[in-house]
């Protein structure tokens, strides 16, 4: 295990490489939440016991066709199988009209043993928040999971309310007793109330209706959802030397295409910017994102170019 100091500087260099802007003008954003990468990684890193509870799912109502939208499932199937690998038991929850892209996204990383716990539109969440505690979860990671604005309703990033097509789970992730961290990209995920409602409201387009007001314990914020997998994994692996092989091998271009086919195919899902079934991500294609994938495993690795 390298000494903490030198590990928090490899960490530190992932976590600014993911917080790249895209055109979300959330440059402050990142700045308000830098750090969250280490903290969330060291926690994960030394936690005794860990079992992890994943929340993903963020539906577009407005795609061609409705589906879930392909950041944060893809995401969330890595991240588990890195997680996984190294002997952390995982779960994930969503809702059901995105079931089906998180199913196939985990089965597609080989993962179709792993527990979906998917509630019904209109349905309560306690009975999922006590599945949770019964199976032990000691953290909830949620990723790029649309999150409860300050009157109530979840919003995407247009300002629409998407209340009627989609169950708020933010209170499955604050329930506790587990530990918090997510990941979010546009201040309407859940998690982003660890930042100052204000702060959304200036910099970003619809910012003061769609600001999440459900905070995390650990925020890390990145350009695209997708790269804050990409950072925890890398994170983990500079932290953790037993696990780095391990962990490093889920950075792999063939397996998240493999994900991104399978949920494209059979979810069905879609580009959550162009609400169509594309191979892209937030509008991007798969090269601009692997390019990062590739940077942050170079980092993880050791390499001081980057």
């Amino acid at each position: 295990m390298p000494p903490p100091a030198a590990a928090e500087t490899q960490v530190d260099r992932i976590e600014r490489l993911v917080q790249a802007d895209v055109g979300r003008n959330i440059d402050a954003l990142c700045r308000a939440a830098r750090g969250g990468l280490w903290r969330a990684s060291s926690q994960l890193a030394a936690a005794v016991s860990c079992r992890v509870g994943l929340i993903t799912g963020f539906f577009v109502p407005s795609g061609s066709p409705p589906a879930a939208e392909t950041d944060g499932p893809a995401g969330a199937a890595l991240l588990a199988r890195g997680l996984i690998e190294v002997g952390i038991p995982c779960r994930l929850a969503t809702d059901e009209p995105c079931r089906n892209a998180c199913t196939m996204a985990l089965a597609a990383a080989g993962l179709g043993n792993v527990p979906v716990d998917a509630v019904k539109l209109g349905g309560g969440v306690e009975p999922l928040i006590e599945n949770w505690r019964a199976a032990g979860i000691t953290h909830a990671v949620s990723i790029e999971r649309c999150g409860r604005s300050r009157d109530g309703a979840p919003r995407n990033m247009r300002g629409e309310d998407i209340g009627s097509h989609m169950v708020l789970l933010d209170d499955v992730f604050s329930a506790g007793p587990w530990d918090t961290i997510a990941i979010g990209d546009g201040g309407n995920e859940i998690g982003m109330g660890a930042v100052p409602r204000d702060l959304i409201a200036r910099h970003v387009e619809h910012g003061a209706t769609i600001a999440c007001v459900t905070p995390a314990h650990h925020l890390i914020v990145a350009g695209v959802s997708h790269w804050g997998a990409y950072a925890l994994i890398g994170a983990l692996a500079v932290i953790r030397e037993d696990w780095r092989g391990r962990l490093l091998q889920c950075l792999d271009e063939a397996l998240e295409r493999h994900i991104l086919e399978t949920m494209l195919n059979r979810g069905p899902a879609v580009d959550g910017v162009s609400r169509r079934q594309a191979l892209t991500i937030d509008n991007f294609d798969l090269a601009f994102h692997q390019e990062k994938m590739r940077m942050v495993r170079a980092v993880a690795e050791g390499d001081d170019e980057i």
